[in-house]
């Protein structure tokens, strides 16, 4: 039998400004630019999950209700060695602005027509990305 490396479950949002471009993170002490997002509290389904992180990570209000279910993939961990992650993925409708907090060191817009920077985490540019160009 294979050992299977831990897994880690999260949600997380595709999100973007008047440009187009979409929102990515880097949470403090780590390297990898990501989603907005995080893991499931006790009784949280996955879309109250990426609500609730995405208010409390860059300070965007979105019902649950409104977010639309993009995929679930199954990734490398982007800051965790020989981890994965389970990530349940939504997009935002309309354009937004948004600013570091709680754990967000920096955000950067990311323009999805321009080459990719290095510093991305494997969910995004492994499954997310060529599902948002499919």
């Amino acid at each position: 039998m294979i050992p299977q490396n831990p897994r880690i479950v999260v949600s997380a949002v595709c999100v973007y400004d008047a440009a187009g471009r979409l929102l990515t993170v880097r949470k403090r002490g780590t390297t990898k630019f990501m989603h907005p997002g995080g893991k499931p509290e006790a009784g949280e389904s996955a879309v109250e999950a990426a609500a609730r992180e995405l208010a409390e990570e860059v300070g965007i209000v979105i019902a649950p209700a409104d977010l639309t279910l993009l995929g679930t993939w199954i990734a490398d961990a982007a800051n965790e060695a020989a981890t994965d992650i389970e990530a349940t993925v939504f997009s935002a409708p309309g354009v937004w602005d948004a600013v570091p907090s709680a754990e967000i060191a920096e955000i950067r817009w990311l323009d999805l027509d321009a080459a990719l920077p290095a510093d991305l985490a494997p969910l995004l540019t492994d499954h997310v990305l060529p599902a948002l160009k499919a």
